[in-house]
Parts: structure tokens; C-alpha cells; sequence
């Protein structure tokens, strides 16, 4: 099923190289998708890194089935899952602090882009859980209505239906705080 399956393969046949690829194309996505869930990224980081870890360590198998993305996904929620059932407390940090302004030439154009981010993700993060899940899953990780059903145990037609309230959700919550999309 490509090139991750690929990689995986070869770390399971004793490459180190392919787990560290894998991690190098997956962290930053990965943690997101677990801020999502968990919205705290600290936390959201650690999972990540559990996430690897239970690759590397307990060497699950991976039949090929379904794409490695998705196969991979499901591992981290699963790590999330585990950490929110044993966890009661959570510390808030704020997304925004997680985006840097780039030095570009145009530092207006730059920050209002940025600012937009931000709005956007605090929105998502007034969002039930799930909504904000399908959402990321959807438009940040580039996932299919199929893998996101299988990532998070429903149907197409369940995610399809929770897709639709989830952008008419975020879209009155960013319609409250008066935000207006502009192109760049």
C-alpha cells in the first residue's frame, strides 16, 4: 500500500532508516490530529511520541488492508484515548502559541494569515470533540470520508452527516466573532 508500508516493512526487517522516516513524515500532522482530541499540545506531543514508540516497541502488524496514514492514525487516537480515560485533569495551552510568524516581506499580508489560523483553530476548539476531529481529519490530514469512518469506528454515512454539522457549526462559530475569510 506504498511507500510507508514500505518503510515499515523495512524497519520491521531490522532498517532503523524506516521508522525514522516514518516519524519524519508523520510527527507534525500526528500531534495536531492529537490536540484534536486531546487540546493540549504538550500532551498532544507526548502521544505522538507514544504513538512511535508503541511502533517501535510492540511492532504491530500491519496487513495492508487499509492505508498506513489511516492504520497509523488509528494507533495515535487509540494512545489518546488511553491517556483521557486515565486522566481527569487537563492543562489548557493555547493553539496560537503553537504558530510562529514567519520573517516575509509582507508582515501585514503574513499577519493576518496567521491571525485567521488562529481564529480558526480557536473556533475548532469550541467544537464538540468529534466535530473538531473530522474536521482535522477532513481538511488538515487530507483523509477520505472511508478512513476517517475507520479511524474513528463509525460509518461513511455517519461521518458524512457529522461532516456536515461539524462545518455548519464551525462556520456560525466564526460567524459570531465576526470572522470574514479573505484570499490572499
Amino acid at each position: 500500500m506504498g511507500n510507508d508500508a514500505d518503510r515499515y516493512r523495512r524497519y520491521l526487517d531490522g532498517d532503523d532508516n524506516g521508522i525514522v522516516e516514518i516519524i519524519d513524515i508523520y510527527h507534525e500532522g500526528l500531534t495536531f490530529y492529537l490536540n484534536s482530541i486531546v487540546d493540549n499540545i504538550c500532551v498532544a506531543e507526548e502521544l505522538m511520541q507514544e504513538t512511535f514508540v508503541r511502533l517501535a516497541v510492540k511492532k504491530p502488524r500491519f496487513n495492508g488492508k487499509i492505508y498506513f496514514k489511516t492504520w497509523l492514525y488509528s494507533i495515535a487516537k487509540h494512545c489518546a484515548l488511553d491517556y483521557l480515560r486515565k486522566s481527569s485533569k487537563m492543562a489548557d495551552f493555547p493553539i496560537d502559541e503553537a504558530f510562529q510568524m514567519s520573517d516575509e516581506e509582507d508582515i501585514e499580508r503574513q499577519y493576518l494569515k496567521e491571525e485567521q489560523k488562529i481564529e480558526l483553530h480557536r473556533a475548532m476548539r469550541r467544537l464538540k470533540p468529534e466535530y473538531a476531529q473530522v474536521l482535522y481529519l477532513m481538511y488538515f490530514e487530507d483523509f477520505n470520508t472511508a478512513e476517517i469512518a475507520r479511524i474513528m469506528k463509525k460509518s461513511k454515512r455517519q461521518i458524512g452527516d457529522l461532516l456536515y454539522r461539524a462545518k455548519k457549526t464551525l462556520k456560525s462559530e466564526l460567524e459570531k466573532e465576526g470572522f470574514v475569510y479573505e484570499e490572499y
